[in-house]
């Protein structure tokens, strides 16, 4: 062997090029684990390990499994498309977002029930998310007092939804409660043997339209009512 090939199968001086943790590898690995065993297999001793680190050595980069989970929302927040509410009317760039919303988060199940719950403090991607949603209902006339109320109803049908698409497509058959439920068998028959139909996006759409004309509808009537109770 040649001192130049023993050169280069030394370990090399000193520190290592790039550090062997940073928040894009612990919220890869978080993502990874949760998808494998779920949100309650997502611990700090199980991260470390898929991560072949010392425990201690992941806590150098977060304080606790709340961090690990910011990291993953904004994370996944951070791929949601808002780009409609800057070029687009309002409720095509509601719809776009929201489809975009479901897209992601379809894909990653175990973290609605935690996310839904978990404080956007601190997360840039998520802030910046929110904040061009925002943008684009003022531009639109919103109110900014019933902004985030429309934001939230809009998220309870978009986790809702995103459900819905893992739903197994026999979920409605009544199977032996069928001579007890003809006209739900008979509906749920029927909307199986549309030609061409996705239940789970007909559903969604549906609801989304629905939706956003009442939000728009309701709106539009309280500022309707506001201006004439200005004369």
């Amino acid at each position: 062997m040649t001192e130049s090939s023993m050169r280069q199968l030394r370990r090399p001086a000193g520190r290592p090029p790039q550090p062997l943790l940073s928040s894009a590898r612990i919220t890869s690995a978080a993502l990874k684990l949760i998808g494998r065993s779920g949100y309650r297999g997502l611990t700090m001793a199980a991260l470390a390990k898929s991560l072949n680190v010392a425990t201690s050595a992941l806590y150098n980069h977060v304080n606790s499994k709340q961090d690990v989970l910011l990291l993953v929302e904004d994370h996944l927040m951070g791929r949601v498309d808002v780009s409609a509410f800057s070029n687009q009317p309002w409720e095509t760039a509601v719809s776009m977002w929201a489809h975009s919303y479901r897209q992601v988060f379809a894909s990653h199940l175990p973290l609605i029930p935690v996310i839904a719950l978990l404080p956007v403090t601190d997360a840039p991607r998520t802030i910046t998310m929110y904040e061009a949603v925002t943008q684009g209902f003022l531009t639109a006339g919103w109110p900014a007092e019933r902004i985030i109320d429309a934001i939230v109803a809009l998220e309870s049908f978009i986790y809702g939804s995103a459900y819905d698409v893992n739903a197994p497509t026999n979920i409605f058959d009544a199977g032996t409660q069928v001579p007890h439920s003809p006209n739900f068998s008979a509906a749920v028959a029927r909307r199986g043997n549309l030609a061409g139909a996705n239940n789970a996006d007909a559903a969604f759409d549906m609801g989304l339209k629905a939706l956003i004309q009442g939000l728009a509808a309701g709106v539009s009537a309280e500022m309707g009512a506001a201006t004439a109770g200005l004369h």
